[in-house]
């Protein structure tokens, strides 16, 4: 298989916070099959904070959206049904010894780009949360 070979894969989740877990053990497996496994550890970190977020904070379903581009960055999303955009991150010294709080602060210090976009996509208004990390 070609070392920069494209792919996409999403993983449509319920609104259950055990769906982390399932979503964080998938994103392992799809990057350690495509021998990506040197970004395994901060990928399921970002995979969690983000799909956490959607879960915790909205009400319907939610997605994990993992793909590799040609160029070969890997990028991570997760979709919810909120429109809304998410909180701006704050520092990690703000918030290092909190249990919330501190999801995109860490998306942001752990990933090369983050942001976020609406979305209408899968039937349902909402809006995607990524990021991107060289495959290296």
């Amino acid at each position: 298989m070609p070392e920069n070979d494209a792919w996409d894969y999403t993983l449509y989740i319920p609104n259950d916070l055990r769906a982390v877990t399932v979503c964080r053990r998938t994103l392992r497996l799809i990057l350690t099959l495509h021998g990506l496994i040197g970004i395994v550890d901060t990928a399921e970190l970002l995979a969690t904070e983000l799909v956490s977020n959607a879960v915790r904070h909205t009400k319907g379903p939610a997605a994990l959206r993992v793909r590799r581009t040609p160029e070969g960055t890997v990028w991570i999303g997760a979709w919810d049904t909120d429109p809304a955009p998410p909180d701006p991150p704050r520092p990690l010294e703000q918030v290092a010894e909190l249990e919330d709080g501190r999801g995109l602060g860490l998306v942001k210090a752990c990933a090369e780009y983050w942001g976020w976009q609406p979305t209408a996509r899968f039937g349902d208004r909402g809006k995607y949360v990524w990021c991107e990390l060289g495959a290296a």
